[in-house]
């Protein structure tokens, strides 16, 4: 269990993080999300043990960062937004490294080094130098270095920038096999990532969390009157030319459409719809019969999300 109960921290006078509180179940996989400067690199920073709090208490089964901060550290594994990485090492010499360096002994390190490159998804690359690999397999030993320990907590900040479709869902693979072993938390601008690895987010706002996005990545979308349920694939989104009572009624009608929010948006229809099943081509068909013109079609949930995302951290007028 990770605990974090009214945590602040301060530069000089200036609050980046204020009065912080929330709870990680073991097993969890949590998106912690943000705009620049919200906080959301300090708060990491703290969990890590790299940054004491200014108030406020955090801790992982019980251990205090503060009063035991080498028995709390133990607990933790990091990987910032740019690997930390020898790149004139290979990738088995540099985790057998890495394995020294957290105490474990000879044994223990080659013991562990096969668990670890194939949650990594690495096997393959074990005797490659550093210096050779895409940018995507950077990242994967970035985070097999993070879980070479079995630490409780796994802290991932960007684990998906920069990273092409194919190497995205193998990221997604290697994500979800680390909950088995530890609790994880995402720090990421990826929304559609976050809504397919996450099983909830939480939202930082000018260092204070936004209490309504805490909630697993469809319920978020619903805080701007979005959709929710069903696969990912059965959302889309539309932009639209026609009357907005007019195609409502036909989105209404169809047998197709589970559910649908409309709304007028600089001149065109802008629907959210949540389809039975995967059949975007024949919603369209419909509509283009019914006299209504396609402008653009998009991935519904991802539109949701990032909608979502910007009215949660929307700077008052």
């Amino acid at each position: 269990m990770i605990e974090v109960v009214n945590l602040s921290r301060y530069y000089g006078d200036f609050c980046a993080v204020e009065e912080v509180s929330f709870n990680i179940k073991d097993g969890e996989v949590v998106g912690f999300l943000g705009r620049n400067g919200a906080g959301k690199s300090t708060t990491l920073k703290v969990l890590a043990g790299l940054l004491t709090p200014s108030s406020g208490t955090v801790r992982i089964d019980g251990v205090d960062m503060t009063e035991a901060p080498t028995s709390f550290r133990k607990q933790i594994g990091y990987l910032p937004e740019d690997p930390p990485l020898y790149e004139d090492m290979s990738v088995g010499d540099f985790l057998r490294y890495v394995g020294s360096l957290r105490g474990l002994t000879a044994a223990a390190v080659e013991a562990r080094l096969p668990e670890v490159l194939a949650k990594a998804q690495l096997g393959d690359r074990v005797d490659q130098l550093i210096s050779e690999l895409s940018h995507g397999y950077r990242k994967r030993v970035g985070i097999a270095q993070a879980i070479f320990h079995r630490p409780k907590l796994v802290i991932l900040d960007e684990p998906t920038s920069g990273l092409d479709p194919a190497q995205l869902r193998g990221m997604r693979q290697v994500i979800k096999a680390l909950a088995a072993e530890s609790t994880v938390l995402i720090s990421s601008h990826n929304l559609p990532e976050i809504s397919q690895t996450c099983d909830r987010v939480l939202v930082l706002k000018r260092g204070r969390l936004v209490e309504e996005a805490h909630d697993i990545p469809d319920e978020l979308a619903t805080t701007v009157g979005g959709l929710a349920g069903g696969p990912a694939r059965n959302h889309v989104s539309l932009t639209l030319r026609g009357q907005l009572d007019a195609v409502q009624a036909l989105l209404t009608a169809s047998p197709l459409v589970r559910g649908s929010t409309v709304k007028a948006v600089d001149g065109y229809v802008l629907a959210y719809v949540l389809l039975n099943e995967d059949a975007p081509e024949a919603l369209i068909a419909t509509l283009v019969a019914a006299g209504v013109g396609i402008r653009r079609v998009e991935d519904g949930l991802a539109t949701q999300l990032e909608d979502a995302f910007l009215d949660l951290t929307a700077e008052q007028a």
